[in-house]
């Protein structure tokens, strides 16, 4: 069947239950909307989590766990591809050859790594964690991605992948897509509700962070002790990003206007607006919670979504990689006179 919808791919670390508001605001339920404007591809990275060490069994766990969260959050295996990375070969066959198209000096200029670099802690550092936004470009061009939802901290990569795209389509004939950003819209920035002058994330204390599986009361808690200021008027401002970070995520959750939302809380105190963001992030919260403890439970759904993401995903990745082989000068197997998928 011929492709007419533009192709989207995304992944999520398996960090096991382990997204929060932010992600799920930011990026998840973005990806929902998009399985019916896109054909979407989805997928677990776990290849690029053992850059650092992981234990092989917590891993297989988080692995399952961040597919089931997917489909908890409405990635429906019926209407997207799901899949987990390694479960695909043609990544890192795809990797190496890139890697050999790619300049010392361009890896060595990515973000993580240059960072790691000026802070001297390339001791512990792998290789793998040297090659990773290289394996990155292989997971986009792999599947042909016309577009790939981006946030400020990967336009590098991204940009590393056009490049990448670029080169090996000049040297060996056109043979990828070059993916162009799919932009994120601002008002999904989520801050963290101690200190809102950072954006939310799990390497933060926990007291500013809210799980998408955190219990009611949890979420409760701690949307109530969520930093605001002296003042008590309601509204969005640079100098009050407590305020503004509470007005972002009830807007965000509720698909309303942070204008609208000062008009509805003029004259109201901070008590009000705290109970009004609680009440609305656990009632979108709670259905998804549920959904996902009754995935884990089931046995099958997840393990059977990962079964016929796999064999989509192949279809895709199968294809390209012959075209790869031929295009760079290998030999198919001398057992068989062309590649068989």
């Amino acid at each position: 069947m011929q492709q007419t919808r533009p192709r989207v791919l995304s992944g999520i670390q398996p960090t096991g239950v382990g997204s929060h508001l932010g992600n799920y605001l930011g990026a998840l339920r973005r990806w929902v909307r998009m399985q019916d404007s896109h054909d979407a591809f989805y997928f677990v990275p776990d290849l690029h989590a053992i850059t650092v060490p992981q234990d092989p069994a917590t891993l297989r766990r988080r692995t399952r766990e961040a597919v089931a969260e997917l489909m908890a959050c409405g990635l429906d295996p019926a209407r997207c591809t799901i899949f987990v990375q390694s479960h695909i070969p043609e990544h890192t066959e795809l990797g190496w050859i890139l890697s050999c198209l790619t300049g010392y000096g361009e890896a060595s200029r990515m973000t993580q790594f240059k960072d790691k670099s000026a802070r001297n802690e390339l001791g512990s550092a792998s290789v793998g964690l040297f090659n990773y936004p290289i394996l990155q470009a292989a997971d986009i061009l792999l599947y042909q991605a016309d577009q790939v939802p981006v946030g400020k901290d990967q336009q590098q990569h991204l940009e590393l992948t056009r490049v990448l795209a670029r080169r090996f389509n000049s040297q060996f004939g056109e043979t990828f897509t070059v993916p162009e950003p799919y932009a994120v819209h601002e008002a999904a920035r989520i801050a963290d509700l101690q200190d809102p002058t950072k954006k939310m994330s799990k390497s933060l204390p926990p007291a500013g962070t809210i799980g998408v599986m955190d219990d009611p009361a949890a979420i409760r808690k701690r949307i109530k002790a969520a930093v605001t200021d002296t003042e008590r008027d309601i509204r969005a401002s640079e100098d009050k990003p407590g305020v503004t970070n509470l007005l972002t995520i009830l807007a965000a959750v509720s698909d309303t206007t942070i204008e609208q939302l000062e008009k509805e809380f003029a004259g109201s105190g901070y008590g009000d607006l705290k109970n009004a963001v609680a009440d609305a992030v656990v009632a979108e919260l709670t259905p998804i919670r549920e959904r996902f403890g009754e995935l884990m439970a089931d046995g099958t759904a997840v393990g059977e979504a990962l079964t016929a993401g796999a064999h989509r995903a192949r279809e895709v990745a199968g294809p390209t990689m012959q075209a790869v082989r031929e295009r760079v000068g290998f030999l198919p197997p001398a057992s068989a006179p062309e590649w068989h998928f």
